[in-house]
């Protein structure tokens, strides 16, 4: 255990990104597929990640405590509110 938190604390963001993408996608940065092993393996070291760097408080994430954040239907809506993706004008259609 010693060497996956030694494993953690130096890892660097730019690994984790691409283990974060690796893990949504199912695909190596080269297109080559993950193995059932490596996706595992990969997801564990995310959410390791998130608990010790980073302060997630988003849907599904892992929290410094190292618990998931499993938001409720209200505060999905609340987070959700005011938020749009895109707006147009009618003449713009």
């Amino acid at each position: 255990m010693k060497n996956v938190e030694t494993l953690i604390e130096q890892m660097p963001n730019e690994v984790y990104q691409r283990l974060l993408t690796a893990t949504e996608i199912g695909k190596w940065e080269d297109g080559s597929v993950l193995t059932e092993a490596q996706r595992d393996h990969s997801l564990q070291l995310v959410m390791l990640y998130q608990a010790k760097h980073l302060q997630l408080n988003d849907h599904l994430t892992i929290g410094q405590n190292g618990q998931l954040n499993e938001l409720s239907k209200s505060e999905l809506k609340k987070s959700f509110r005011g938020d749009s993706i895109a707006q147009f004008k009618e003449s713009e259609l």
